[in-house]
């Protein structure tokens, strides 16, 4: 069984190097499978009197399952009409949309798993299900606004439920602007299961990937337009400004050329947010008439758009969000934000300048990028500091 047992730990470091692909992973498994196969018939013709192997099996498997739950260190899926809940806080999460409730997925792990019973398996990382034949689709959820701030939008659905959107980093585009009980559209990935259900007909969509939010479906901002040149005294003008938060049909910002707070009120005015409207990230007011320094008083403000992450540095981004630690995994880290919702982070060589030590229930504040956030609900992170 010598053969079998070098074959079986060449397989496990492979895996353990952390670049396989989904489909190297099934490769190698494939492969493992011929090879006990082989080591199995030639050993049957072995001597009985042969000395045993010393050296220590490695068995490597795979569980195949739909994502129920994600607590930060404590991931659960269904598989075969079974409940697994797996301890990840040493495991790799690797799928392509991230932590989605109802993605289909695959437990790696190191071990024998007899029945449900898991204590004698090692997880090591979570990857999309090989050769998934229920990809997540787009959907589209059209309600009325409970709440929005910069990282959780509330909405009450045509069949009066209350669900709970993250929104940290999505794109949002509102023509009329946005104030409580207009009708918005919410497209994003996943779907609202049992596990999903916090109250009365209230949905928690944390683990849900939001791809966009509008007052218009499909979601198409119009192409700036040459306009005539307007009379002296109601020339555009543009006021630069850092989003400081967001409640509703509000937001507070700190102009550049004073820095002192100043509320613009988004409820009637046109408002592009490309890469969210995070904590931190600029903003620009486009107004007539004359800003006085300390209010919108003597102002029409005409629009409001957020800055291209696109076009940014990465030194030039400055997105953040703020929250509690809930747990972390190997390469990611999971917050509960100030106004209800979670955020996972990926800390794949990120620079932790946190006196935190990723520490559950100590309070993080992360430097984003929106711009490679879009696919996955694990988001790329440029740094953690204490906030």
């Amino acid at each position: 069984m010598k053969k079998l047992s070098a074959a079986c730990m060449i397989l496990g470091l492979s895996l353990f190097a952390g670049g396989c692909s989904n489909d190297q992973i099934d490769d190698h498994i494939i492969s493992l499978q011929d090879k006990i196969s082989d080591v199995t018939a030639s050993d049957s013709t072995e001597q009985e009197d042969q000395e045993p192997s010393t050296e220590e099996r490695v068995y490597m498997d795979e569980l195949t399952g739909t994502l129920l739950d994600f607590d930060g260190t404590h991931l659960t899926i269904s598989s075969n009409g079974e409940t697994y809940v797996f301890d990840v806080s040493q495991t790799r999460l690797e799928c392509k949309y991230g932590v989605v409730s109802s993605d289909q997925v695959s437990v790696i792990y190191q071990g024998q798993l007899s029945g449900t019973d898991i204590s004698t398996i090692s997880p090591i990382k979570i990857t999309d299900k090989y050769h998934n034949e229920t990809p997540l689709e787009n959907r589209t959820l059209k309600g009325k606004v409970k709440s929005l701030t910069s990282n959780a939008l509330v909405i009450v659905t045509e069949k009066g439920n209350t669900v709970t959107f993250p929104v940290t980093g999505v794109r949002q585009y509102y023509k009329k602007g946005i104030k409580a009980g207009k009708w918005v559209y919410v497209h994003f990935r996943g779907k609202f299961i049992n596990e999903t259900l916090v109250g009365d007909k209230q949905y928690d969509g944390s683990f849900t990937k939001v791809i966009s939010v509008s007052d218009t479906d499909p979601l198409k901002v119009p192409a700036a337009t040459p306009t005539p040149s307007p009379e002296p005294k109601k020339k555009e003008q543009h006021l630069r400004a850092k989003i400081v938060n967001v409640s509703t049909g509000t937001m507070t910002v700190i102009p550049q050329t004073t820095g002192s707070e100043l509320t613009v009120s988004l409820s009637s005015v046109p408002v592009y947010f490309k890469g969210g409207m995070a904590p931190g990230s600029y903003v620009n007011i486009i107004y007539t008439g004359k800003f006085n320094g300390e209010s919108t008083s003597g102002m029409k403000i005409r629009g409001i758009t957020g800055e291209d992450p696109d076009i940014l540095s990465v030194r030039n981004i400055t997105s953040t969000v703020t929250g509690t630690i809930l747990g972390t995994t190997a390469n990611t880290v999971l917050l509960q934000t100030y106004d209800g919702v979670k955020i996972l982070c990926s800390r794949e060589n990120v620079p932790d300048l946190s006196s935190s030590g990723m520490e559950e229930g100590a309070d993080l504040r992360v430097t984003f990028n929106p711009a490679k956030s879009r696919t996955s609900n694990i988001y790329t992170c440029i740094k953690f500091e204490d906030p």
